[in-house]
Order: structure tokens, then sequence, then C-alpha cells
């Protein structure tokens, strides 16, 4: 049996298995990947961590702004933080929505 065909047989099985909760959040992680802003920062991330006033001065975007998606990304584990002192530096916290955005960027890049 060929991997794609196990893949799909696999892919089949758990989704007679989806409940509210998982429904949930594969939407709201759909959500967070479908606002340009928010991939804007998560692509930035990919290449490390980055505080706040770092991605918005790279992003051109405010600050405020910056801080209100990054907050949305963490509520979803998307992202995570430390501080040092009075700043906050970002990094990624979800390999695999990391490796979708990623797939998604190739994908976009070949049409």
């Amino acid at each position: 049996m060929s991997e794609e065909l196990k893949h799909e047989e696999t892919f089949h099985e758990r989704k007679k298995e989806l409940d509210e909760e998982t429904l949930f959040v594969v939407s709201q992680t759909f959500k967070a990947l479908s606002d340009p802003t928010r991939i804007r920062i998560l692509n930035l991330l990919c290449t490390g961590e980055r505080s706040v006033n770092d991605i918005a001065e790279t992003l051109n975007l405010s600050q405020s702004s910056v801080s209100h998606q990054l907050r949305f990304l963490k509520n979803l584990r998307l992202v995570k933080y430390r501080r040092a002192g009075t700043t906050l530096f970002y990094s990624e916290d979800d390999v695999h929505v990391m490796n979708l955005l990623k797939q998604a960027i190739e994908h976009a890049a070949h049409h």
C-alpha cells in the first residue's frame, strides 16, 4: 500500500472523530492564518525571536497593532514570549502551524 493511500485512510479515520473542541481549534488556527498582518508576523518569527518594537519597525506597523495581533496569536498558543526587563521577546510556539504556514507560502510561490 502506498504512503499516500495510508495517509488518506488515516485522515478519513480521524475525520470521523472530530469533536466540537477539535473543530473549534482547527477553525481558530485557520482564522489566525487568514489575516495578512498575522501571517507577516508569524513569517518574521520563523527567522527567530523578536521584540514587539522590532516587529513593528520591520513590518512598518504600529506597536499597538502588533501587540494586539500578538495577543491573539498568544491566546491560540501560536507564539510565546519571554520578558527581559520591560521588553517582551516573542517567538514561535507551534511547530505544526508554522510548518503549515511555510507550506502555504511555498505553495503560493509556485502559482
